[in-house]
């Protein structure tokens, strides 16, 4: 398989971080890595694809976190050739406007997938993506839409979608190769765990210290990262009782807080 190069362009809860209104420490903190958007991640195919389907998709976006715009000018993000869904709440989708900057860029609709209650729930929120009005204004998303099934392939690489519970919500994470991206979830299934076998580095929700009832906290997801025997973890999805640094030096080896900007190269 292509290695990947995985950016983490935003590891925040839904309030994103500073919170506004919170004087915390870690709202008030001066270390960039406690300034936190929304979640998303960019998963990009490296080298040369076997076909020329494979050669034409190397830059995959999961989730158009709300804060994508920023996000992609912060990591110089120039492309997009495929987005992936993990679910249709609002920080992981409001975002979807800004992607047809890409559509004017590459000249082409843009595919996205997702599971058939996110594809429905996105076209009622984006109803006038999908059902256009006469008046199209400064123009619209162009978007091809999929109902993933199973596994699929997307730029020479296996997509394995991973399906998670966000409190009662079924959600999905997505496996390529031996990287795992597991957001939005309190709850890993005992069938997906099989998903998960080899998976060397992962990147996995943890919310914060105490429980929560749609998210892991850290003590959950170090228990999480155990039972998958990764080697790398990054928690994301962090809200503003977690400071970095401090955080960090707490968690055992092998295990840290992702941050905004982080890049992860995947064998």
């Amino acid at each position: 398989m292509s290695p990947l190069r995985v950016t983490i362009l935003g590891s925040g809860t839904s309030h994103g971080v500073p919170a506004i209104g919170c004087d915390c420490a870690v709202c008030r903190s001066s270390d960039p890595h406690d300034h936190r958007t929304r979640p998303s991640i960019l998963i990009e195919v490296l080298g040369d694809g076997p076909s020329p389907f494979a050669a034409a998709v190397r830059s995959i976006l999961v989730d158009t976190s709300t804060d994508l715009r920023a996000q992609a000018l912060a990591n110089d993000v120039r492309r997009v050739d495929a987005i992936l869904f993990t679910h249709s709440h609002a920080d992981h989708v409001f975002g979807m406007d800004d992607v047809r900057r890409y559509n004017q860029m590459q000249q082409s609709a843009i595919p996205v997938f997702a599971d058939a209650d996110t594809l429905a729930s996105v076209r009622r929120m984006f109803a006038y993506v999908f059902e256009p009005p006469k008046q199209k204004g400064g123009g619209l998303p162009q978007l091809v839409p999929f109902r993933i099934g199973g596994p699929f392939t997307l730029g020479g690489v296996e997509i394995v979608p991973v399906p998670l519970f966000h409190g009662r919500l079924p959600v999905l994470g997505f496996r390529v190769g031996s990287f795992a991206y597991l957001t939005d979830c309190n709850r890993i299934p005992e069938e997906s765990f099989p998903l998960l076998e080899g998976v060397r580095t992962v990147v996995l929700d943890a919310l914060r210290h105490r429980p929560h009832s749609t998210h892991f906290s850290i003590g959950e997801a170090i228990d999480a990262c155990r039972r998958m025997r990764a080697e790398r973890a990054y928690f994301t999805h962090i809200c503003h009782d977690l400071a970095h640094a401090a955080t960090n030096a707490q968690l055992p080896a092998g295990v840290e807080l992702a941050y905004d900007g982080l890049v992860l190269e995947i064998a």
